[in-house]
C-alpha cells in the first residue's frame, strides 16, 4: 500500500499531470510483510514507458504518478518467510511487482501474462492502492518479483536489464539462441537492439543488424561488433541474410 504523506518515509519523483514535469513528492511505503523485501534504490533506468505514463499517453495515468521499472538497489529488510534474501544482497525490480501467483500463466513463469498481474507503477495492487514506482529511495516488493543481482556486477550497469534487457534476452532463450555459430537478426538498433546485439555477440552468434537509418551502420558495426549492417530501404542489401531468428 503506498500513501500520499508530507511527512512519508519515501522520497522520490512523481508527475502531477500529463505534461510529464517531475517534482519533488513523498508518501509512505508499506511495511514489510512475511514475505516482502525491502530494498533501497541506487538506480533506475529510463524507458519511453516512463514517459509515456507520465504524460497520459495511454490515457490511463493515475496522478501523482511515480514512474521507473528498471530497479536495482541494496535489500535493507526482508520478511520473516523469506530465505533467498538476506539484508545487504544487491537485488533488482522490474515491470511487474504482483500477480495471482495461482494461474497457468504464473505457474509457468509467465506472470506478464497473467490477468490480475500489477505494474510496478500506475498499477492498482490488491488492496486497491496504486504502485510507485522505483524514481524514489525505497520499494517494498514481494520476494517473487525480486531478482539477484551478482555482487561484483555494477547496479548502473544492471538497472536497464530489468525491462529492456529481459525483453530480448527471452525470447533468445525461448528459441534457444545461444549457440555459438547461428544468425541472429535485429530490427532497428534503439534500447532494445543494442541490447540484443550486446546478448547475440556474448553468445557467439553471427549478428545482423536491419535499420532504415545509414548513420546506425558505424555504432552497430564498430562499436558494438554486429557482423553485418543491412539498410532495409535498400532492395539490393536486403536480399540473401538467412537468420534462425529476428528480434
Amino acid at each position: 500500500m503506498a500513501v500520499e504523506c508530507e511527512n512519508g518515509n519515501c522520497h522520490a519523483w512523481a508527475a502531477r499531470d500529463p505534461s510529464g514535469i517531475l517534482s519533488p513528492y513523498k508518501f509512505e511505503r508499506r511495511t514489510v510483510r512475511s514475505d516482502d523485501v525491502s530494498l533501497r534504490i541506487t538506480h533506475c533506468g529510463v524507458c519511453y514507458a516512463d514517459v509515456a505514463w507520465t504524460r497520459n499517453m495511454l490515457h490511463n495515468s493515475m496522478y501523482p504518478l511515480v514512474p521507473g521499472h528498471e530497479i536495482a538497489g541494496v535489500v535493507t529488510e526482508v520478511g520473516s518467510e523469506v530465505k533467498i534474501f538476506k539484508v545487504g544482497d544487491h537485488v533488482g525490480v522490474g515491470t511487474y511487482v504482483s500477480s495471482c501467483q495461482d494461474c497457468e500463466n504464473c505457474n509457468g513463469f509467465l506472470e506478464n501474462h497473467c490477468s490480475k498481474n500489477v505494474f510496478t507503477f500506475n498499477g492498482v495492487d490488491a488492496d486497491g492502492s496504486v504502485t510507485k514506482g522505483g524514481y524514489s529511495s525505497h520499494i517494498v516488493v514481494h520476494q517473487r518479483y525480486c531478482f539477484k543481482i551478482p555482487d561484483g556486477y555494477p547496479l548502473a550497469k544492471a538497472a536497464p536489464l530489468l525491462c529492456a534487457g529481459i525483453t530480448v534476452y527471452t525470447p533468445m532463450m525461448r528459441h534457444n539462441m545461444k549457440q555459438p555459430g547461428k544468425s541472429l537478426g535485429v530490427i532497428g538498433l534503439g534500447g532494445l537492439g543494442h541490447m540484443a546485439v550486446k546478448f547475440g555477440k556474448a553468445f557467439g552468434l553471427k549478428v545482423t543488424v536491419f535499420s532504415t537509418s545509414e548513420s546506425k551502420r558505424e555504432e552497430a558495426t564498430s562499436l558494438l561488433g554486429a557482423h553485418n549492417f543491412v539498410l532495409s530501404s535498400d532492395k539490393n542489401q536486403m536480399e540473401g541474410h538467412g537468420v534462425y531468428l529476428v528480434a
